[in-house]
């Protein structure tokens, strides 16, 4: 893989507000510097990273039990039961996620650009992708459909590593008012959380210490390995994910912009989703429960 620069092929984006102070980079040593691309000098390091990663996992924990403890109170569901409900309910998991990523954005936004006078969505890496001589709705578009493309080419490799184990997600997609939550938080959120998350924030600091190809594997690995305990027991499917995660990460290092590496993700999830809703006959045919 060539040396990545995402700054080559981009014209500069025309001024609509005055010029934000750029943030100070985390220095990396200077002969380290002279090759990486501008994009991946962020000003967080890892101490940063794993401190989030850190708050992360422990709100996660601390807010499973907060709505499992809410949910046997409320809706009477059993305590013996909880821990099945809490693996095996779409619209729980769904609430969870929506409710845990806002907070991840807001821990992000607090500790990046809180009293700073820094643009918090561009120094996160949301920039431009515009090419020279196309134009922007072209351009997204083409995007979203490699999205939907990837989609197609996973869900056809999958098909080599079938497995007769039953995948905990699986169990998800058997109540259709939970479906509806997933697809909501698939689609809208999910997307936009995840590559802020992921090639946003954890990329860069991966970059400089790992270079820019090292960055884009490591990433794409812990991309998919944050999603295998949805896809227990198939590992096939387990590295398919990964794949998609080396891709959406060489996306948003080739343009230099999260959003490249989103609007990928948007039409993967898109597809994939519309698919589900088309084969069961917009959700009135489910798979029976086992």
């Amino acid at each position: 893989m060539s040396e990545l620069d995402p700054q080559d092929s981009r014209p500069p984006e025309p001024e609509t507000a005055p010029e934000q102070p750029a943030p100070p980079p985390e220095n990396p040593a200077p002969a380290t510097a002279r090759r990486l691309p501008a994009d991946v000098l962020t000003p967080w390091g890892w101490k940063q990273l794993l401190l989030f990663v850190a708050v992360a996992f422990a709100s996660l924990v601390l807010l499973t039990n907060v709505m499992a403890f809410g949910t046997i109170l409320w809706f009477k569901v059993k305590p013996g039961d909880i821990k099945s409900f809490v693996m095996t309910s779409a619209t729980f998991l769904s609430l969870r996620t929506a409710i845990w990523y806002v907070l991840l954005i807001g821990y992000l936004y607090a500790t990046v650009c809180l009293g700073r006078p820094w643009p918090f969505w561009r120094t996160i890496g949301w920039r431009d992708v515009r090419r020279p001589g196309m134009p922007r709705a072209a351009g997204y578009a083409m995007l979203a459909l490699g999205g939907m493309v990837l989609a197609v080419l996973v869900e056809l490799g999958s098909l080599a590593f079938r497995t007769k184990a039953k995948l905990p997600i699986e169990a998800l997609f058997h109540d259709r008012r939970g479906i509806l939550w997933l697809m909501a938080v698939g689609i809208l959120l999910a997307p936009v959380v995840e590559e802020t998350i992921f090639r946003g924030y954890l990329y860069p600091v991966l970059a400089r210490g790992l270079g820019v190809e090292g960055g884009i594997l490591a990433t794409g690995v812990l991309f998919g390995l944050m999603h295998a305990p949805q896809l227990w027991g198939g590992w096939g499917q387990i590295g398919l994910l990964v794949l998609v995660g080396i891709v959406l990460t060489y996306a948003r290092a080739r343009t230099g912009s999260v959003m490249a590496s989103w609007l990928l993700h948007l039409g993967y999830n898109t597809f994939l989703f519309a698919g589900f809703f088309i084969s069961t006959g917009g959700l009135r045919h489910l798979p029976p429960v086992s």
